[in-house]
Parts: C-alpha cells; sequence; structure tokens
C-alpha cells in the first residue's frame, strides 16, 4: 500500500511531500498518522537545517475526510479528537522547530489543509492554488492552527472572511493580501520551492534560528526589552564560527561556507 505522505532528507533538507493525489491529499487517519510520524523522524534527525512543505498531484490538501465524518456507528466528537490529537501534536513540535520553514502550496487548499499550507516562515503558491475556509458550510470550526495562521498573516478582518464567507481565494488574491508570499506558475513553483528551501538548509543555521525566535518575541513583548534580547543574540551569533565565516567571504567577495 502506498503511503500517503512522503518524507525524503537530502542534504539537511527534510521535504514532507503529501502523497495522496487520487484523493486530493485528504486528511485522513493514515494522513495523520503519517504526518505525525514524519514529525518525529524531523524533529529527531540532527542533520536536518531546513523543511519543504509540499503536495503530489493537483491539489494541495482538500482538508478533513468528511466521508469518514459521517460514521454514525461513533460520536463526531470522537472521531474529531482521533484524528486532531496526532496531528495538533505534530504540529505544536513543528513549529517548535529552529529551522525556516517553506511551503509550496501546488493546487486548491482548504480546511486543515490550510493549516499546513501556511505554517511555513516562507509560503510559496502555483498561480492554479486557491484557498476555501469551509468549515462553517458543515458546521464545524477551525484546526491544525488554521485560524491562528490566517488571522497572523493577513489579519483579523480577513481571517473572517475566510472562514464566515467560504469563498474561494485565488492565488493573486492570497498573494495581495499577505496569506503567501510569491506566486509561480504551476511549472516553476516545485523548482523556486525547491531552490529556497536549499538555501536556507545550507545557511547559518544558529542565526537564522535566533532570526526566528526575534520575530517571534517581537509580537509579544515590549520594544524596550527586544532590544536586550537582539543584544543578546546578537553577541552569541558573533562568536560562533558562521559569523566570523560570512564577515570574511562579504570582505573577500566570495560565497560563504558555512557550518
Amino acid at each position: 500500500m502506498t503511503s500517503p505522505l512522503k518524507l525524503e532528507i537530502e542534504q539537511s533538507l527534510a521535504i514532507i511531500t503529501f502523497n495522496s493525489p487520487e484523493r486530493a491529499n485528504v486528511l485522513d487517519m493514515a494522513m495523520a498518522r503519517a504526518f505525525a510520524a514524519a514529525v518525529e523522524r524531523v524533529a529527531g534527525d540532527s542533520s536536518v537545517r531546513a523543511v519543504l512543505i509540499t503536495a503530489a498531484g493537483r491539489h494541495f490538501c482538500a482538508g478533513g475526510d468528511i466521508n469518514a465524518f459521517a460514521d454514525t456507528s461513533r460520536p463526531l466528537p470522537e472521531i474529531l479528537q482521533e484524528l486532531l490529537d496526532p496531528v495538533h501534536d505534530a504540529m505544536k513540535a513543528l513549529m517548535q522547530l529552529p529551522w525556516p520553514i517553506v511551503c509550496a502550496i501546488n493546487g486548491p487548499v482548504g480546511g486543515g489543509g490550510i493549516g499546513f499550507a501556511l505554517c511555513g516562515d516562507l509560503v510559496l503558491a502555483a498561480e492554479s492554488m486557491k484557498l476555501r475556509g469551509g468549515y462553517s458550510a458543515i458546521g464545524l470550526t477551525p484546526d491544525v492552527g488554521g485560524s491562528w495562521f490566517v488571522t497572523r498573516r493577513a489579519g483579523a478582518a480577513k481571517a473572517k472572511e475566510v472562514f464566515l464567507t467560504n469563498r474561494p481565494f485565488a492565488a493573486q488574491e492570497c498573494l495581495s493580501i499577505g496569506l503567501v508570499d510569491a506566486v509561480y506558475p504551476d511549472a516553476e513553483l516545485p523548482q523556486a520551492a525547491r531552490q529556497l528551501a536549499q538555501q536556507l538548509a545550507h545557511g547559518p543555521a544558529q542565526a537564522q534560528a535566533r532570526i526566528k525566535a526575534l520575530i517571534e518575541a517581537a509580537q509579544q513583548q515590549s520594544l524596550h526589552v527586544h532590544f536586550d534580547l537582539e543584544r543578546e543574540h546578537m553577541l552569541a551569533s558573533g562568536a560562533t564560527a558562521d559569523g566570523h565565516e560570512g564577515i570574511r567571504a562579504f570582505i573577500e567577495k566570495r560565497a560563504p561556507k558555512f557550518q
């Protein structure tokens, strides 16, 4: 049986690919377990320095398996909890990783797929990408972090529009409101995403981790406190071999070779 998800680790880059294109990469129990196992493996691999999340086929992820939700032999909350617990735990672990995460949304995405699609530090989309909330249309509410990521990227007003109206947002509109960072022709997206992720995987790992930490902290604390944190991280970065190598490479007009 083909796994609904593929994990590859290539030269410090972990590539997570939703791999059930015949089912629009729907989030069912098999996908939930495979995603949780992949994140656990990535988190435990000391060679990983960046993560790329993408999908096979025409769709990124259609969201939860609504046919499974219709199982009348079990209470719906029980079905939902069984699906969400491994996914939410894995997402929490993924978000705690210090390494950069790139998401490449290769096609339409909805429901629970939105959290997977927008969890990246950098999010790229294909021109064919469309985003649709869909939850309230079936009497449910967002999960997999979707409401958090949409609100963070586009603001509360747009998040309400996404999840209350359920209208589809095309790729260019997603770009204009900040849900994604760039849009590419469908055929160009895989290469562009991989190049970006590989660049990050070979970057100064400790400095990149500190940059992520600083930006997260900036949203939660005062400017005066943040000055102290910036000072702390700058001095720590200056003490690394990568800091010295980056400066030497700049002076010598060559590409740096980070550890």
